[in-house]
């Protein structure tokens, strides 16, 4: 007796049904490229053989440095479709970075593009791991680089015969390194099978969305829009880079419904001198994730930029939750609740749960965690704590709590709270305060050392409109601030260190006052 199949329809499947019934719609769009599903699918399948013919596949690691271009995306989802991992890495990276993370990740494999160029010739002889023949030029010609043509000779744009499992690595994600050095997350195709649908429920995705990229392809935030989009069968609209002007006007322009950006980019957008001339009616969800908005700049997308505000909260290696537009009026406050497919639980410093309403370590669990952190086993065992059912729940390294409604709300992240004559000091309290002065356009708050309370909150800020006056913001500040939350300091900057995602990188800020 003949037998049915065990269908399981993985992502890259998925993608080549949406080319094979509608070839000539629209998938990608960037710049001047505008890329139909079926060449989109066509191209993935033909990077995909050319990966398979130098025998390249499960298990191997396929690092790539590429911007923002369609043909990025074509090469990232042509080695998930060999059955590879693939590896994006920032082009952000000093060349010293580059090294580390791909002699890290064990790639056998090194595709990138010219803007990278130089910085990989100076460390070349380094990767080792990289066999002669195995640097691809994406879009130049140069001495010990393999052309990009040469590459895919001999390929067809046939579907490849590739036997996928959930478990399989799909990708490998280095975090940012906010709070120490980045570390290799790796994500299954299970884990991207989930980031894929529970975000397209949950946002409202189908096959008729057109979505926008703000970030930088490699960045795992920027996979919101991506990955939801492409699930659902309709267009992705990519930004070669940010600026205010280029974000309203492809909004307007494209018809944009969905699309993803970090607080600064609020920011700027919001301040841009001509931003009600454009036309932002089409936008369904206006997703913001990488750190929280301000309170005063939430009210300020609300009211301007689209009432369609979702705020998601949440860390690559395996949680989310997610405040929709109808929750903000009755808990503005909130991070919202989890995300289809999640659970949370607050935990205290000895691992026990604890009630709702009582502040402690937020943790998740769900169809999103990571499979661990590659070749880190002491890193992925400190991330679990289990509960009362023996589940893995992973440590966020953010405090928070949980109201009596299962709504999240975060107090700070775990590191950078100020304990201040032995008061535990929220910077985002602060930082809240102080989005309110009219001559802010930025601000954090670090901790930094006292001779009495052994350290106090000190602001970092960047000025609207060329505003510097120190002694104004402290003033006016320390009126509005509890005793212990008062700042001992001010200082001015022109931009703060970021991640891909535009969270300020607050180690960096803090350490030159530590070390002096």
């Amino acid at each position: 007796m003949d037998t049915i199949d065990n269908a399981q329809v993985f992502l890259p499947e998925l993608w080549a049904t949406h080319a094979k019934f509608n070839p000539n719609k629209e998938a990608v769009i960037c710049g001047d490229v505008r890329r139909s599903w079926g060449d989109f699918d066509a191209n993935m399948s033909q990077i995909a053989n050319a990966l398979i013919n130098r025998g390249i596949g499960r298990g191997d690691k396929v690092a790539v440095l590429m911007a923002n271009k369609v043909e990025a995306l074509e090469i990232i989802f042509g080695v998930v479709r060999a059955g590879a991992c693939v590896v994006p890495l920032s082009g952000l990276l000093t060349a010293e970075q580059m090294s580390t993370l791909i002699n890290d990740c064990d790639a056998c494999m090194l595709i990138a593009a010219d803007p990278y160029r130089e910085r990989i010739g100076k460390i070349y002889h380094e990767l080792k791991k990289i066999p002669e023949g195995q640097f691809i030029a994406a879009d130049f010609a140069a001495p010990g680089w393999t052309a990009f043509t040469d590459f895919l000779e001999g390929a067809n744009t046939d579907f490849p015969k590739v036997e996928l499992e959930l478990s399989d690595d799909f990708n490998i994600i280095y975090s940012s390194g906010t709070t120490g050095l980045p570390k290799g997350i790796v994500q299954t195709h299970r884990v991207r099978q989930h980031w894929s649908f529970s975000n397209a429920i949950e946002m409202g995705f189908n096959s008729e969305s057109r979505a926008l990229t703000t970030t930088a392809l490699y960045s795992n935030g920027t996979w919101l829009m991506v990955l939801p989009i492409l699930f659902a069968g309709g267009t992705l609209v990519v930004l070669p880079e940010f600026n205010p002007a280029g974000f309203l006007e492809t909004v307007e322009k494209e018809k944009v419904t969905h699309t993803f950006m970090v607080p600064t980019q609020f920011i700027v957008t919001l301040d841009h001198p001509a931003f009600d001339q454009f036309d932002l009616s089409s936008l369904e969800a206006v997703l913001c994730a990488g750190s929280p908005l301000r309170p005063d700049t939430k009210a300020d997308v609300l009211k301007r930029l689209s009432p369609n505000l979702y705020a998601l909260y949440g860390y690559s290696e395996g949680f989310a939750s997610m405040s929709k537009p109808h929750m903000h009026a009755d808990k503005p406050e909130s991070v919202g609740l989890p995300v289809l497919g999640f659970d949370a639980k607050i935990f205290d410093d000895e691992g026990n749960e604890l009630p709702r309403g009582e502040v402690g370590e937020i943790c998740g669990y769900g169809a999103g965690m990571m499979k661990a952190y590659y070749k880190r086993d002491d890193l992925t065992d400190a991330m679990i704590v289990r509960d009362s059912l023996g589940r893995s729940f992973l440590r966020s390294g953010d405090i928070g709590k949980m109201d009596e409604d299962g709504h999240l709300y975060i107090l700070d992240r775990k590191k950078d709270m100020i304990i201040s004559g032995g008061f535990n000091v929220f910077p985002a309290d602060i930082e809240a305060i102080l989005g309110e002065h009219p001559d802010i356009l930025d601000v954090t708050v670090i901790g930094v050392p006292h001779e009495k309370w052994g350290e106090s909150p000190f602001a970092l800020i960047i000025g609207r409109d060329g505003f510097k006056d120190a002694n104004d913001v402290l003033s006016w500040a320390n009126e509005r601030l509890g005793k212990h939350q008062r700042l001992i300091g001010a200082e001015f900057r022109e931009d703060f260190p970021r991640n891909a995602l535009g969270k300020v990188l607050k180690r960096e800020l803090r350490d030159p006052f530590w070390q002096s």
